[in-house]
């Protein structure tokens, strides 16, 4: 009678596990989608894998399932964050693990939550749950995560899509409508490759994923902005100095003068980008080093953006920076958006004092305004973004109104040979494709790029070797539909159609 019992019990443990690793492993493989690989269509399959499911699941068991996919997705997808936390910041092991797990098991909650509440609310299959809910809550959560809580907006379903038709919808909706555009697709793959499903259901399905595939191929033909005046020579220079002997002092002196012998490469442009912190020197510092160079600039008809860590003494405030220095005068953008446990500390007092004790980073750098001038550099008003901020789309929206050109400097050398500096690169290609600009970016070592208004490379370094970039940019004017509304379209949209599925719910 106990084995009778046991049987039925050991079945449905079986199953469950079953269940659970293939949503771990469908989580895991959504990574192919993302760059290096760029294999967007599995950025498709995938959700649609944890779609089928958790069909039919009781609501606790679905946002388990949920679960595991999150925790396929964010093991894989942030495993970099070793080489960030130990191998260049000095964490030990042991810290690094605890805070790698913890942010893999936040992040997984996201996806629990859209499991959870799909099922909680609208359990029973039907076009509701998989037209409006599925991919209304797919996009919230996803937009959610993007700023709650200091937010976390790497692994987006919407960069995987980049190369795809679907990128076209980002300059009318954003990253986050193309997300919108691709769990929608997802559902529609779910619906047609579900067993015992209707072919007038399979049918629909079909003709929604070719509209959301065909519509931007047609918006493409119109151009929401302009050029502005001539293009421009410009060049990032990429010094490639590895990031654990950039701040030893005896390289200090090499690499302040690798910078002056790479932008002697670099005449002929006029505007020049040097990447992130590049020099291992506050700026007050090095003020002879910065006006010999200014005089540089002057006499080759050049300015200069350059990322640089700046210090204010009589506050006691670091601020990680870019410096202007242009013939229309000087200035300084602040970095905005700083990283939680890596440029501030978000901890006790007590936590700072074994930071220290530890020899380990405790002094935080303090956060630019909200509200800063935008700095022009060879006749061009610049929008400008430090390293992680450029995740932050919605933030960059009102320099538009201004910037002709978007420039992001960064030090990605922070991640190693890793997949997270392609990611970023592909994150930097999305926020050219929403402002319809062109942008530039210089990476320490890697990768150092030019992109389009379309979001494509049209140049870019070899990762680790010192080199400059140079190439022509045309500046530009106007407003993407996503650079005048941002989020609201999108998130508004989302909760209508939650409101929508609610009231169906009611039997309204």
């Amino acid at each position: 009678m106990n084995v009778t019992a046991r049987g039925p019990a050991a079945a449905q443990r079986t199953q469950v596990l079953a269940r659970l690793t293939a949503a771990f492993c469908a989580g895991a493989s959504l990574n192919a989608g993302f760059a290096p690989f760029g294999w967007w269509p599995i950025a498709l399959l995938a959700p649609a894998a944890l779609f089928a499911l958790i069909r039919g699941l009781p609501p606790r068991r679905a946002g388990l399932t949920g679960a595991a996919f999150g925790v396929g997705l964010f093991a894989f997808g942030t495993y970099w964050l070793y080489t960030c936390l130990h191998v260049f910041g000095l964490v030990p092991v042991w810290l690094t693990l605890v805070l790698q797990i913890i942010l893999v098991a936040a992040m997984s909650l996201y996806l629990a939550a859209v499991c959870y509440f799909a099922n909680r609310f609208w359990l029973k299959p039907g076009a509701t749950r998989d037209w409006l809910v599925l991919p209304a809550l797919w996009v919230l959560v996803e937009w959610l995560r993007g700023w709650l809580l200091s937010g976390f907006p790497w692994l987006s379903t919407g960069y995987a899509m980049i190369d795809s038709p679907l990128a076209g919808w980002a300059p009318i909706f954003g990253v986050y409508g193309v997300t919108w555009a691709a769990a929608t697709v997802s559902v529609a793959t779910y619906v047609v490759l579900m067993p015992g499903v209707r072919f007038s259901r399979r049918c629909v399905a079909l003709a929604a994923a070719a509209v959301l595939f065909a519509v931007p191929s047609a918006l493409a033909r119109h151009h929401w902005t302009q050029a502005a005046g001539v293009p421009i020579a410009i060049a990032a220079v990429q010094g490639a100095v590895p990031q654990d002997q950039k701040w030893q002092l005896k390289n200090r002196e090499l690499t302040m003068q690798r910078y002056l012998r790479l932008t002697g490469e670099a005449w002929g442009a006029g505007l020049i980008i040097w990447p992130e912190a590049s020099l291992p020197a506050l700026a007050p510092d090095i003020q002879d080093y910065l006006k010999k160079l200014k005089e540089q600039g002057r006499a080759h008809d050049a300015d200069f953006a350059i990322g640089l860590v700046n210090y204010r003494p009589e506050t006691k405030q670091y601020f990680n920076g870019i410096l202007v220095l242009g013939e229309a005068g000087d200035g300084w953008y602040y970095k905005r958006h700083l990283v939680p446990f890596g440029e501030y500390f978000p901890v006790p007092a007590f936590v700072r004092t074994w930071l220290r004790l530890m020899s380990l980073p405790y002094d935080d750098f303090t956060a630019g305004t909200s509200h800063q001038a935008t700095l022009s550099a060879d006749g061009q008003k610049l929008g400008l973004t430090i390293c992680y901020e450029d995740a932050f789309g919605s933030q960059q929206l009102k320099v538009l109104r201004q910037a002709a050109l978007l420039i992001n400097v960064t030090n990605d050398a922070w991640f190693g040979d890793s997949a997270a500096r392609h990611q970023h690169l592909q994150i930097a290609r999305m926020r050219a494709l929403e402002a319809g600009r062109f942008l530039i970016r210089a990476a320490n070592d890697g990768i150092t790029a030019a992109i389009d208004p379309g979001g494509k490379i049209i140049a870019r370094l070899p990762q680790f070797q010192e080199g400059v970039l140079r190439t022509a940019v045309q500046p530009m004017t106007g407003l993407t539909p996503y650079a005048r509304l941002g989020n609201y379209p999108v998130v508004l949209g989302a909760l209508s159609l939650l409101a929508i599925a609610a009231w169906r719910r009611r039997g309204g």
